[in-house]
């Protein structure tokens, strides 16, 4: 009779599913091709809206939700440890980790709720807001893409794999490139996401 598979610990697979969101969130092509900026304050966005997919995921598992709170500790240890490794003083750590949290907070709020209402010029914008805070529209509007290609991604992923910390994000360079041609308008879906950006006047 074989043997049962063992999952592995909690601890172990919250480890894991937060490498894998860390890993995602240093790839090039968001600096690259996406205009993300290369900063601290850039590199900590992108931790923020990936971590924030994944309990979104998370949260839509019975399964599964137990897990979301061991993320969240996880993302505030690696947060705690960054701002160390920067010289932060400790009495200033606190502070700022204060900072961070609300930040975390507003934007899963805010991402959340554009993903739920699936408009992609809302989401889009206040991806805008929040990782770019510039004019220009068609960064934001590609990221809504890869976004919403992720969390539908996330979703088809099985409760199973992901409790043992496997996850898989698409590959960002794929999004809103020659992936994503429309039919009969000739347009790409990243023309169609910008100019859903504008119509919201995310683009005044």
């Amino acid at each position: 009779m074989p043997l049962p598979l063992l999952r592995p610990s909690p601890r172990h697979t919250i480890g894991a599913l937060y490498g894998v969101i860390v890993a995602q969130a240093r790839r090039p092509a968001f600096y690259l091709a996406y205009g993300v900026a290369d900063t601290v304050s850039g590199r900590f966005e992108l931790v923020v809206l990936h971590t924030v997919l994944l309990l979104h995921r998370l949260a839509g598992e019975p399964a599964l939700q137990s897990l979301g709170q061991g993320l969240f500790d996880e993302f505030c240890r690696d947060m705690d440890h960054n701002l160390r490794e920067m010289g932060v003083g400790d009495t200033k750590v606190p502070r700022e980790m204060k900072r961070m949290a609300e930040a975390f907070f507003g934007r899963r709020k805010v991402y959340e709720a554009a993903l739920d209402a699936g408009q992609q010029g809302s989401l889009a914008e206040v991806l805008r807001r929040n990782i770019y805070d510039q004019a220009d529209t068609a960064p934001a509007a590609r990221l809504a893409l890869y976004v919403s290609a992720s969390a539908g991604d996330l979703a088809c992923q099985e409760t199973d794999a992901i409790a043992r910390g496997t996850l898989i994000f698409p590959d960002p360079e794929k999004i809103g490139n020659e992936a994503g041609q429309s039919q009969g308008s000739g347009r790409t879906a990243l023309e169609r996401a910008g100019a859903d950006l504008r119509d919201t006047g995310g683009g005044s």
